[in-house]
């Protein structure tokens, strides 16, 4: 088998904040699926990667369905609704994409979506039957028989809203029944005569809005779960109302909703009772959802167990008491303190030995019974939360960075002990060899104070003991704010999110002064000595390049030429230039003075540049970098071109030196937002660029200077990211790793491998190998 050339190694994203945007495929080994931004994102569990991406809404996904096979195999089937209107139904083959069909006809957008297989006429093949509800008040029905979609039948709901949906089959019939949650408080049933589905019920008994509602078969009855913002969930049984004449007697029973159907031409009588309410949850119920049947021993298996997730930070695992039937909690498993919000969907996978579920944040939290460890990737800390949105960041070193944020000040963090103290406990390596003896002054974490956004340092004289409750009691005034200290704790296995909001952060060492407005680029140059940073600008004096010593943290100098924002810099490899591109549409290239002593700051001045007249580029640069041999630079424009400048001198003395175009206009056919080049060359010694596109494509070029007048046939395209492998909106950010080899591989064969990573508008982060030898 012929290696890829370029391939997703791995992907960092997470759920959209909607309720509905995740589901467990049922089945063994089966895959987790969930909405992330524009995509809806396939996920193993088990082995905690991304397993592929299926782009095709255009606005955000709000919810994910996969469709279950009777026989108990993985689904390979789902559907999936978004902001843009539309229903999509997706087929998945060997864990990749192999048909998508758009189901369009909502005025608004899709927020709920179910699917079940329905068979037809007698012998007749199973079709989808698919069901979705929109903000336009209405609920569609659609048939999808192979390549063909129709849409059935329109419910329409007048002024109010069905916020949950779930289908499945009447007993002993192959008649669907609909179940409708809404914002009137009541669960509507339909059942579907004569291939239209009528009202036959509607349940009431919530006093808030119907956020859930999934139905499972236990035998010959049909239980449905519901759960609503009035924080408790209910349970209704709908069975086959008995025929037989019953005497009369003064028992005291449920009162009974009944309905009847035909079934080929025979007539069923069904009731409907409420089986229990289950009051356990403080807030709002978000989600319930049954345990899956599963075949054990080549059994079918349908344990009684509810799983339901809440706004009050919990998820309970519901069963009723084998001896007396009542309904109890078994397991209770969540969050504990913290400022965020509680979780929105749960899931069981195939055989319930673990459960999900995803939060405002979004982490997916795991549980399960067994311990499996493989190599994953994993958050660690969370350093910096404020309330402003980060724009930039630049790391110092291992363990500092400076970022820069909707506002006018940049801010540098340092790691705290502990944080080392816990990286190196969980990868393996010595905190003295880490730390390089420089952990004399280190303090042992951050907290932050009240009303404040700075994360002030923790030292170990200020960690004092907790108090009892009864201390607490005994000597608190009732009026007194207690702030909560940072508890350092040793870990030897990644942070769950509990940890991660209240004790990653990481102190906060110095703010830096001097932008008129907010900051929108920093870059740090090779040897780490000078920081760079840009903000915000709509005149020439604030759109100035500060120069600031890292050491001291002083400003160095301030670089004026541009007229509007400074978009991206970016140091040579030698340190020698200093590379800015901007939103007037030009770059300046400025160099290094050499200075009397080590001890004086460096001192740049303007080497060359562009103007009206000799730009190349027609509109704002977004991005550019730097050759790894420091001769060239590449610039990326919204006018779909990338070109490449030089040759770069660091020993010509001139005041002001022509620095011109020396490439051929590359025309990537759509606007770029990102370029970064590959440190190493290509086997045929050719430089490597990777252009990260507007529409969320990657492709990789190689230029090589062909010495002819003008340059003809110098760029080759390498390969570009297929639909699964790029982002579904604008790329941000290109950055390539600085050394060979496969993630895990230390011999030879790895070497042949690159990386690099990337970010964009839809809040997702990837990371691709490429198969340097194939380029």
């Amino acid at each position: 088998m012929v290696a890829p050339v370029l391939e997703a190694s791995h992907v960092f994203c997470c759920p959209n904040r909607v309720r509905g945007v995740l589901s467990w495929s049922p089945g063994p080994a089966g895959l987790l699926a969930f909405g992330t931004s524009c995509s809806v994102v396939i996920y193993d569990p088990q082995k905690r990667v991304v397993v592929t991406n299926l782009n095709g809404h255009s606005a955000r996904v709000n919810c994910v369905q996969w469709i279950c096979k009777q026989d108990g195999s993985p689904s390979t089937e789902l559907v999936s609704g978004g902001s843009d209107n539309q229903v999509i139904h997706w087929e998945i083959e060997n864990n990749q994409l192999l048909k998508a069909l758009s189901l369009q006809g909502h005025a608004g957008p899709v927020y709920a979506v179910h699917a079940i297989y329905q068979r037809g006429s007698a012998g007749a093949a199973l079709h989808s039957l698919v069901v979705s509800a929109s903000s336009d008040s209405t609920v569609r029905l659609w048939s999808k028989k192979d390549s063909e979609v129709t849409c059935l039948q329109t419910l329409d709901f007048g002024n109010g809203f069905a916020l949950a949906l779930s289908l499945f089959f009447l007993p002993n019939t192959d008649v669907p029944v609909l179940a409708c949650g809404d914002d009137d408080c009541r669960i509507n049933l339909f059942v579907q005569q004569n291939n239209q589905f009528q009202k036959v019920l509607f349940l009431c008994g919530h006093e808030d809005w119907i956020r859930g509602v999934e139905w499972a078969a236990f035998g010959q009855d049909l239980f449905l779960a519901s759960c609503s913002q009035d924080c408790l969930i209910r349970i209704w049984r709908l069975y086959i109302k008995s025929t037989s004449s019953e005497t009369q007697d003064d028992n005291i029973r449920l009162k009974e909703n009944t309905f009847t159907i035909e079934n080929e031409s025979d007539k069923i009588t069904f009731a409907v009772t409420l089986e229990t309410v289950l009051a356990g949850h403080e807030n709002w119920v978000n989600a319930v959802h049954w345990q899956p049947s599963f075949y054990k021993d080549g059994v079918l298996q349908q344990p009684v167990r509810l799983l339901s997730a809440s706004m009050d930070k919990t998820m309970i695992l519901w069963a009723p008491d084998e001896d007396s039937g009542v309904w109890l909690e078994q397991v209770r498993v969540g969050e504990v303190g913290g400022n965020t919000l509680g979780f929105y969907d749960c899931q069981f996978n195939e055989d319930g030995s673990m459960i999900i579920a995803h939060a405002f944040h979004g982490a997916l939290h795991l549980w399960k019974q067994s311990t499996v460890n493989p190599v994953t990737w994993h958050e660690i800390a969370r350093p910096q939360i404020h309330g402003y949105d980060l724009k930039c960041l630049a790391m110092i070193n291992r363990f500092q960075f400076v970022s820069g944020a909707d506002e006018k000040v940049l801010r540098v963090f340092s790691a705290p002990r502990n944080f080392v103290e816990n990286f190196c406990a969980i990868s393996g390596q010595s905190v003295s060899h880490v730390l390089c003896d420089q952990d004399s002054n280190l303090p042992e974490g951050a907290t932050v104070p009240a009303l404040g956004l700075s994360n002030k340092a923790v030292y170990q004289g200020d960690i004092a003991a907790q108090p009892s409750d009864e201390d607490e009691l005994l000597t608190s005034t009732g009026s007194e704010y207690h702030q909560v200290a940072f508890q350092p704790a040793l870990l030897t296995e990644p942070p769950i999110e509990d940890h991660l909001l209240q004790n990653t952060l990481w102190p906060e060492v110095q703010k830096l002064y001097g932008h008129g407005y907010e900051i929108f680029c920093v870059t740090c140059n090779n040897s780490k000595t000078l920081l760079a940073s840009a903000c915000k600008a709509a005149k020439k004096e604030h759109a100035a390049i500060i120069l600031w010593n890292t050491t001291s943290w002083k400003q160095v100098q301030s670089l004026v030429f541009h007229s509007l924002t400074i978009t991206q810099m970016a140091f040579s490899p030698n340190d020698k230039f200093l590379l800015a591109v901007s939103r007037d549409r030009t770059w300046s290239l400025w160099k290094r003075q050499d200075t009397v002593s080590p001890d004086f700051d460096p001192i740049f001045s303007l080497f060359a540049f562009t103007n009206k007249v000799t730009s190349v580029h027609s509109r704002i640069i977004w991005s550019c970098d730097w050759s790894p041999d420091g001769k060239y630079f590449f610039t990326g424009s919204r006018d779909k071109k990338v070109v490449a400048w030089g040759v770069c001198d660091s020993s010509d003395d001139c005041t002001e030196h022509s620095v011109g175009p020396c490439s051929s206009v590359l025309d990537v056919g759509g606007a770029v937002t990102a370029v970064s080049v590959c440190p190493v060359l290509s086997p045929s010694q050719r430089y490597v660029v990777a252009v990260g596109l507007e529409c969320g494509k990657i492709c990789l070029y190689s230029w090589k200077k062909t010495d002819q007048v003008p340059e003809i046939n110098d760029w080759t395209c390498c390969i570009e990211t297929n639909q699964s492998q790029s982002h579904t909106l604008a790329i941000k950010k290109l950055c390539w790793k600085n050394c060979k080899g496969k993630a895990g591989e230390s011999d030879e064969e790895g070497t042949e491998w690159m990386h690099f990573a990337s970010c964009g508008e839809d809040h997702t982060v990837k990371i691709y190998r490429v198969n340097r030898c194939a380029l």
